[in-house]
């Protein structure tokens, strides 16, 4: 304790009337005590000065926080996409052209919308879809069939004839022969090269159209997408009890996986109908050992053109209860009649990771067998190998 210190501690005690105190032997004199209030002066008045100080900084740092603040330019403007145009013989609704915001389109009475209803404004200030536009009903392709037209609904006013014609139909002919024609709407929106009516085949019918499935699909309720029938599950199959069932878009596929030959000291036992195990290796067995401890078989189905990259199938390690599992893993494919379609690639420490990269065109069966290998303190373990069948269908849907 510095001998100011003390003094002031020795004066307090005394001021306070601890005089018999033990640790108050004897009290400063008059002059002691008013050296030690004029220290105590300056040690306030530094400590006052230091606190002023420490307030002008701030404010200073304040304030150039506040210029940087006010020259660093004006907010980013909003992203807005170029300005659109009602269709001819039609309206557009929605005038807002900033990000995220919708318009809409319709057709004036008679006209049909050819293409998209509504446009989206992107972040990147581009709008989805290409511009509709409204067709006249002159423009519609007919069928000249005298079973797919009827005569028109005709009255007469004030001496003059008006005719008109059902919905789907277009008039043909003079006012005093006036004929409805059947409208082909599969022809008008195929020739548009617009949405589909539907997702596979139109049929066209008088006033109107149907939409057909393939073999192996059934029409949804809304009239338009096909949706695959799972034979296997209704049991619309022919195959054995030796065999699996695996529905395949549009129809099914009878399968039995069989485990390799036995090899020498390698040999396999089936423990699942879609996979076998090694069978113990003699313990001088190198070969064994390096041999697939597990072989698993896999059947996926796939639509024709699908986007990619995109995961088709994923291996993953599991450790026995009690048992270290293996510290490191390494992927990959070593089989199958299509390997440029694919790449495995590890997903996380104990994942990899079959990716599908460049689509496929139906229909077509490929076959690709992938590996896991696994290390422990960088001694081989066991591998594993999982061989997959993918069926693709000759229809994107």
């Amino acid at each position: 304790m510095t001998s100011g210190l003390r003094y002031s501690l020795l004066f307090f005690l005394c001021v306070a009337g601890f005089r018999e105190s033990q640790a108050v032997q004897n009290c400063p004199g008059k002059q002691q005590m008013l050296t030690v209030i004029k220290q105590m002066q300056q040690f306030l008045k530094g400590q006052e000065t230091r606190f002023a100080e420490g307030i002008r900084i701030m404010k200073s740092r304040l304030n150039n926080l506040q210029n940087t603040v006010i020259k660093g330019g004006p907010d980013p403007q909003p992203v807005s996409c170029p300005p659109l145009e009602a269709p001819e013989n039609g309206r557009k609704f929605g005038s807002k052209y900033l990000a995220d915001h919708e318009v809409h389109y319709t057709c004036d009475l008679g006209y049909q919308l050819i293409g998209t209803s509504s446009r989206l404004c992107l972040q990147n200030g581009s709008w989805t879809e290409s511009a509709p536009h409204c067709k006249a009903p002159s423009d519609w392709p007919v069928v000249n069939d005298a079973a797919l037209s009827r005569k028109a609904s005709c009255t007469r006013i004030d001496h003059t004839q008006h005719c008109s014609c059902d919905p789907g139909f277009q008039m043909s002919g003079s006012p005093e022969a006036s004929i409805c024609q059947d409208v082909n709407e599969c022809e008008v929106y195929k020739a548009e090269g617009t949405t589909r009516l539907c997702v596979h085949a139109c049929i066209n019918t008088p006033g109107s159209f149907r939409c057909a499935c393939p073999a192996g699909y059934k029409l949804l309720g809304d009239g338009k997408n096909c949706e695959d029938l799972d034979e296997c599950t209704l049991r619309l199959h022919n195959c054995t009890k030796h065999s699996m069932c695996i529905n395949t878009a549009g129809g099914f596929q009878c399968v039995f996986p069989e485990c390799p030959k036995p090899f020498g000291n390698i040999s396999y036992v089936k423990t699942s109908p879609i996979q076998c195990e090694r069978n113990p290796c003699p313990m001088d067995s190198r070969s064994c050992h390096h041999a697939p401890k597990t072989i698993s078989f896999h059947y996926l189905s796939l639509p024709s053109n699908i986007p990619t990259p995109v995961s088709l199938f994923r291996m993953a390690t599991a450790s026995a209860p009690g048992r270290p599992g293996p510290d490191s893993l390494r992927f990959g494919i070593v089989g199958g009649n299509s390997r440029g379609n694919f790449v495995m690639q590890r997903s996380d420490r104990q994942t990899g990771e079959l990716i599908l990269v460049q689509s496929l065109q139906g229909p077509q069966t490929i076959e690709v067998d992938v590996d896991m290998s696994e290390y422990l303190d960088r001694t081989f373990q066991a591998k594993h190998v999982s061989k997959i069948t993918v069926f693709v269908s000759p229809y994107s849907f």
